[in-house]
Parts: structure tokens; sequence; C-alpha cells
């Protein structure tokens, strides 16, 4: 068990240096190209800081343990929109441009409503199910890059840039490529090890994979946050979590569907109705439309938002080891 938690340590220690890195890299590269900060994080820091979901559900469902995947999913997503952007938001409420946030909003509520779909009516993840959700995957990352080259800001300055490509902007991309990769196995260490630890405890799988692996996945995206928060950078952060939770609903969880086909899980029942489509995936669209929603309308977010956000992630955890 010594050793168990060592790594543990070493995971978080990890961490913490990549997402300092990780987060140096991106925003270097997002200056470079002129590239809105929120939308770097929707897709190259959002990729990055998903790795360990990816890693986990792909591993959990070649296993057989598809509930673990799920779990995963869903709880990664809770966890990134009501802890981790709602304790930079708690703290620091910044305005926002909504131009740049409608894409990542829209395309999140598009995937979100076809896992919607499928888990209502069709109770399980067929290879088929996977290989659409890695199309919109593709469709994002596209409209993404598209998106950034129209940007106003991609147009400016251009030719002041031309002397500076060579050692900066290769130092930034190995800043961004280290810091990843410190980041998945800072994050490896802390699930794998954290893991055994609540497992020791006897804590069940299901509510293992919607908290404990969740949090412990999200890690990247909560050290990048607050990295971001440091250093000025709000928008990153916050376009990180959008676009993590993005990357949850359709390459996490296309991935793993993909790989092994898996069904709803049905652990626990509330009044003979699953208790994952009356409590899970109705607080993942209640936090995310509490996010994004507001801040669409109101060109910023409100420390009310962070607040009540933090407080419904409680009451989230607490209802999951009381069902």
């Amino acid at each position: 068990m010594i050793i168990t938690v060592f790594l543990f340590v070493v995971g978080l220690i990890l961490l913490v240096k990549g997402g300092d890195w990780f987060v140096d890299g991106s925003v270097a590269i997002a200056k470079k190209f002129r590239i809105p900060d929120i939308l770097i994080g929707a897709t190259i820091v959002s990729i990055g800081t998903t790795l360990p979901e990816v890693m986990v559900s792909a591993t959990s469902a070649l296993s057989g343990h598809g509930e673990m995947a799920y779990g995963n999913a869903l709880g990664s997503i809770i966890c990134n929109a009501a802890l981790i952007a709602a304790i930079t938001v708690a703290i620091r409420p910044s305005k926002i441009d909504p131009k740049s946030f409608k894409l990542p909003t829209a395309i999140f509520f598009v995937a979100a409503a076809v896992y919607v779909f499928v888990a209502y009516f069709f109770g399980e993840f067929s290879r088929g199910i996977g290989l659409s959700l890695l199309a919109i995957f593709i469709i994002y990352m596209i409209l993404s890059i598209r998106t950034a080259i129209k940007s106003p800001e991609n147009d400016k300055d251009k030719a002041n840039d031309s002397n500076e490509a060579g050692p900066a902007l290769a130092k930034s991309i190995v800043l961004l490529v280290l810091g990843a990769a410190l980041i998945a196995l800072g994050a490896k260490l802390l699930v794998d090890n954290g893991t055994v630890i609540a497992g020791a405890l006897g804590v069940p799988e299901a509510v293992i994979a919607l908290t404990f692996v969740a949090i412990g996945t999200s890690l990247p995206e909560l050290v990048t946050a607050i990295t971001s928060l440091v250093k000025g950078h709000g928008a990153l952060s916050l376009g990180n979590v959008i676009g993590a939770n993005i990357l949850n609903l359709v390459l996490v969880s296309g991935v793993a569907s993909a790989v092994s086909p898996f069904p709803v899980p049905n652990n626990t029942q509330i009044a003979g109705i699953n208790s994952s489509l009356l409590i899970d995936i109705p607080v993942m669209l209640f936090v995310m439309a509490l996010l994004t929603i507001p801040a669409l309308v109101r060109g910023k977010l409100s420390r009310w938002q962070g607040i009540t956000l933090i407080a419904t992630y409680i009451i989230f955890c607490a209802t999951q080891f009381m069902i």
C-alpha cells in the first residue's frame, strides 16, 4: 500500500508540471497563429487533457467493463462542468466572446442529443453508434479549425510573425507534447493507484466510475483550469472544459463502443427505472445548460453559476453513495 500511495503522489506531481507546460505551449501557439484562446482550448488542449478518459474507457470496454467506460464519460462531463469550470467561474468570473463560444456549445448539445437518444431508446452503444460518434468528432475538429482560420485575429500582423516561426514555435510544440505526455502518465498513475485504494475500501465499481475515476481522469482539466486561471487565461480554461466534454461524448464513448459495444449499465434502480436515466444523464444536461446558456445570452460568466454548479456536484456525489 505504501508503493501505491507513493505512485499516487508521483502522478499528482506529473499532472501539475504537465499542466504548466501544456498551458504555456498552447497559449504560445494560439498567439502565434492568432487563434482565440477559447478555440485552442476547445481543440488542442481538450484533446490532450481527454487522453486519460480515452485510455481508461477503451481499456475498460475491452476488458468487459462497459459500465466503467459509460460511467467515466458521464461522470467526467459532470465533473468538468460542475466542479472544474465551476471553480474557475466562482473564483474569477469573466467575459466571453459568444461567437467563439457558440460552435463548441452547439456541437456538445448535438452530440448529447444523439447520446441521450441511444441511451433511452436503444439501451446499448453498438459499434455503429460508436462510429457515428467518432464522425461527429471529426466534423467538430474540421469546423473548429475552419472557424479559427476565418477568425479576424488570424489575419492581423502575419507579416510580423514570419521571423519568429522557427525556434519559438518549435519550443511551444515541444512544451505542448511533453505537457500532454506528463498529464496522461500522471493521470494514469492517479487512476490506477487511486482505484486500488478505493476498491480496498469496498466502493462499488459503478460509483467508482461516476465519481472517483471521473475525478481522476478529469484532473488534467482541473490542473489546466487552475494553471490557466493563475496565468490569466480564463477563456482557455473554459474552452478546454467545453471541448473536453464534447470529446467525452464523441471520442471517449465513440472509441469505447467502436472497440467493444456495451449496454447502458443498470446496476441500480429507482422505482423500477434505471437510476442512470433518472439521475446521471439529466444532471449532465442540467450542469452543461447552466454553464453555457446564460453565458451565451449575457456574454459573461457569473459567480452564482459557479456556486450553483459546485452545490449540484456535491449533491450528485452524495446521491451516488446513497442509492
